[in-house]
């Protein structure tokens, strides 16, 4: 396979690999995958070292078509894979055939997917990483999320072992839900809280927000007092690191974080812990846990031992092309991906499930609407657009049809699930 013509670049799908490092004392931030786990197994799984370039895929994902025959495998959030339309299983290998065409039905569990592809991600190497900085337009492809019309090329493929069948085993298989117990290390400012600022930190339930991005994941909840301020000089900033800005509100730093900051850290997430944070939709509930730095890098060990697992199935009755029939998807779904509605104890409006009603995809800002009652709109067009986690999504129709009602106008802040547009399903006439 020489490279992946993109039909749909999705929310936001990057180049990711494991970051540039070293390039800090310049201000360069690390990038790399939120979920280096899940990048990790991907490649393992498709044949690659360890840390070779991917596609990280953000809650809505993309139509992508290869270009020729190679192996994939998606792990991380499921997102409801496809392959031409059937669909396929996450944490194994699968071997894919020239002109195949994958997408995503949406969410079930976890926010974000890696797609490794046998050979990898062959864009080139900017101060020695492949990973894109959006804000930056640095690395990547073209230093920016994919869109469509882009191709993206794949390298040579540097082994003779054929990987197709290869899976997590299933008993290790992440579920992520939507109320994470995060494990932290207190510090390296833990002494600029008050002792009841701590134990609401420890104690409190935080709300994931829909601000929350590569850069941090900005939590809700009980504020958490500081002693005498907020503000430190600024010092180095951390996968992980737990800032407190002045408001009480906890920020996690995450992988395109800048290089300083100069609010007080009350703890790090433990690195075994960041790929469930990073998995956290908008509306999850996040808890903190203390533990210890020893423990802390004995559960780090502990999970990249796991990857160790990953090899043949010799119990797959078909290898090469273990994609499910649709009547037997169900085990595709890890846990169920409930509502984000739910997480946010939001009562939907309507609670219909009408086929002609369109939902918003994910919790987020009404950006704009463009069609109002009687317009007949053509499947794909865009209906309206969403903001969320500084990004605008364009909400469009799954079919031809007529719009009888729009139930929402710019401005509107609406939940996961929530009913947009009505259309009756009448296809347009074509004069």
């Amino acid at each position: 396979m020489s490279a992946i013509e993109v039909l749909d670049g999705g929310l936001l799908t990057t180049v990711q690999d494991l970051g540039r490092v070293g390039f800090q004392r310049y201000g360069v931030p690390v990038s790399g995958a939120m979920d280096d786990w899940a990048l990790r197994a991907a490649n393992r799984l498709a044949g690659n070292e360890a840390g070779a370039a991917v596609l990280e895929i953000t809650l809505v994902g993309p139509v992508l078509r290869f270009g020729g025959p190679g192996v994939i495998a998606l792990t991380g959030a499921d997102l409801g894979a496809r392959l031409d339309g059937r669909p396929v299983a996450t944490w194994q290998a699968v071997a894919v055939q020239a002109g195949a065409e994958l997408s995503f039905a949406g969410a079930r569990d976890g926010l974000r997917a890696c797609l490794a592809v046998g050979g990898g991600i062959d864009v080139p190497l900017v101060l020695g990483s492949r990973s894109t900085l959006v804000r930056s337009q640095l690395g990547g492809h073209m230093g920016r999320a994919l869109a469509a019309g882009d191709r993206v090329p794949v390298g040579p493929r540097d082994t003779t072992v054929e990987h197709a069948g290869w899976r997590l085993p299933r008993d290790i298989v992440p579920m992520y839900g939507h109320t994470p117990s995060i494990r932290v290390v207190m510090g390296p400012q833990a002494d600029a809280f008050t002792d009841e600022g701590i134990r609401t930190f420890l104690s409190g339930t935080y709300a994931m927000a829909p601000q929350s991005d590569r850069v941090g994941c900005r939590l809700q909840g009980p504020p958490i007092a500081h002693r005498r301020g907020a503000d430190i000089v600024s010092d180095g900033s951390a996968f992980g690191s737990v800032q407190v800005s002045g408001d009480g509100q906890p920020i996690v730093l995450m992988a395109d974080r800048g290089t300083t900051g100069g609010y007080t850290k009350i703890a790090t997430v433990a690195s075994v812990d960041l790929p469930r944070l990073a998995q956290a939709a908008p509306g999850d509930r996040i808890r903190f846990v203390r533990i210890d730095v020893g423990a802390a890098q004995n559960l780090l060990r502990a999970a990249r031992r796991q990857l160790d697992r990953i090899g043949p199935d010799e119990t797959a009755a078909d290898l090469a092309t273990d994609v499910f029939e649709e009547d037997s998807a169900a085990p595709l779904a890890a846990g169920g991906y409930l509502a984000l509605a739910d997480a946010l104890v939001v009562e939907l409006a309507g609670g219909d499930s009408r086929p002609g009603v369109v939902r918003a995809p994910m919790p987020g800002l009404v950006v704009s609407v463009a069609v109002g009652p009687g317009d007949l709109v053509a499947a794909g067009q865009s209906l309206l657009v969403v903001e969320a986690m500084k990004m605008q999504n364009p909400v469009r129709a799954p079919r031809g049809g007529r719009v009888s009602r729009v139930l929402v106008s710019p401005g509107a802040l609406v939940a996961g699930g929530a009913p947009l547009v009505e259309f009756d399903g009448t296809a347009p006439r074509r004069d």
